[in-house]
């Protein structure tokens, strides 16, 4: 059972830093390049040196070891270092990992990174091409002969059945594309600036795995991602506004699999997101109505309705008619769907800038901040807010 009650993390660390590259389609550099222009943004964004860096943290599937980050951006010695598995349902624990080495004295300033060339590297969507023998590959084995072979195909199941359930359209997934990218157009750093989406684009968008559609997916992209986190008290000295961590947690559901749950009783939501989001709440002491923004974390569409609905944000079934009225600002900087796809790094750069009041899609006196990480997949969430 996981835990019910409120933790003692909340509001001991903050972010003080973030930094990005660009976000291509071709970097045209390595993935460690990547990795050390974000970190050296990040810093320099929180007025802090290399030099006053004692800790790192990043994925497993990130390709830049930090020993390798730390000497190529001239950070000297370490006295933490530690990476989250499970792709994108790793953001937002880089940041509890990061929190939790600052609360206990553990470090004193660390770095959360994500570099990739997803598109034109690596891509994700093209599935699982190879694989090492692990318990991971062998549950794999019993759907990869059967056609579901790719990320979209995993989620269609899914998808397919809360369609079913609630009595839906596909039009349902499409508010979800269409908020995304009508903040991605006013969004310069967003790699669809200027292209929003009507829900006639959306349904007249090619299938990918019925009952998905192309843009229902997120795109792929190229680019590198950090936040600096160090404790409430020297955040408030630095350059910026802090965004303090109210609260952080991870989350895995009952009959648990990676992106193929489907042996659970109901396909229709998230348990693992659920369990975050009990955390979150608990710890927080804040309700779906004191939240000013949501960055939801958006693979897929329909994932982000079922966490809304996971967050109690409205009724199972019911997000859809949610996002129609505009009830929450989401995804402000166009989410992955529209900005780019960093694992959700980007998302928890966004979250930031809400709480700094410098997104260019400001949400006018935007205090708190839910950030969520990939679903599917064992995942994680924060709380974020302003500084009192």
């Amino acid at each position: 059972m996981s835990i019910r009650g409120r933790d003692s993390l909340g509001g001991r660390a903050a972010i003080a830093g973030i930094g990005a590259t660009e976000f291509s389609k071709d970097s045209g550099r390595s993935e460690l390049k990547l990795a050390v222009e974000a970190v050296t943004a990040a810093l320099d964004d929180a007025g802090l040196s290399p030099a006053e860096v004692d800790g790192l943290v990043t994925f497993t599937m990130d390709t830049s070891p930090e020993i390798t980050v730390a000497q190529a951006a001239g950070i000297g010695e370490l006295s933490f270092f530690s990476r989250i598995h499970y792709g994108g349902g790793a953001a937002c624990a880089t940041v509890q990992q990061a929190a939790l080495a600052v609360a206990s004295g553990v470090a004193e300033v660390v770095v959360c990174y994500r570099a990739f060339n997803e598109r034109s590297g690596r891509r994700f969507g093209s599935g699982v091409q190879h694989r090492e023998p692990s318990a991971e590959g062998t549950a794999l084995g019993w759907y990869l002969p059967f056609g579901l072979l790719t990320p979209a195909s995993w989620v269609a199941m899914a998808a397919q059945r809360y369609l079913h359930t609630y009595g839906l359209t596909t039009e349902a997934f499409g508010r979800v594309a269409v908020t995304d990218r009508r903040y991605a157009a006013s969004n310069p750093a967003a790699y669809f600036h200027g292209k929003p989406i009507t829900l006639a684009d959306h349904a007249a968008s090619r299938w990918i795995v019925e009952p998905l559609r192309l843009l229902d997916c997120c795109q792929e992209t190229d680019g590198g991602q950090a936040i600096v986190v160090t404790s409430a008290e020297r955040a408030r000295d630095l350059r910026q506004p802090p965004a303090v961590i109210v609260a952080a947690a991870q989350g895995a559901g009952r009959a648990q699999e990676q992106m193929t749950s489907f042996y659970r009783d109901d396909l229709t939501g998230l348990p693992e997101m659920g369990v975050v989001a009990r955390q979150l709440w608990a710890t927080s002491g804040l309700a779906p109505g004191d939240i000013d923004v949501g960055i939801i974390y958006d693979h897929f569409t329909p994932f982000v309705l079922m966490q809304l609905e996971e967050f109690g944000f409205c009724k199972p079934g019911e997000a859809a008619e949610f996002l129609a009225v505009d009830a929450l600002p989401l995804n402000t900087h166009g989410g992955q769907l529209g900005e780019a796809y960093l694992h959700g790094m980007n998302g928890i750069a966004e979250a930031v800038r809400q709480l700094r009041g410098t997104s260019v899609n400001q949400i006018p006196g935007a205090s708190r901040a839910l950030v969520t990480a990939g679903t599917g997949v064992p995942t994680s969430g924060l709380v974020l807010g302003a500084d009192d």
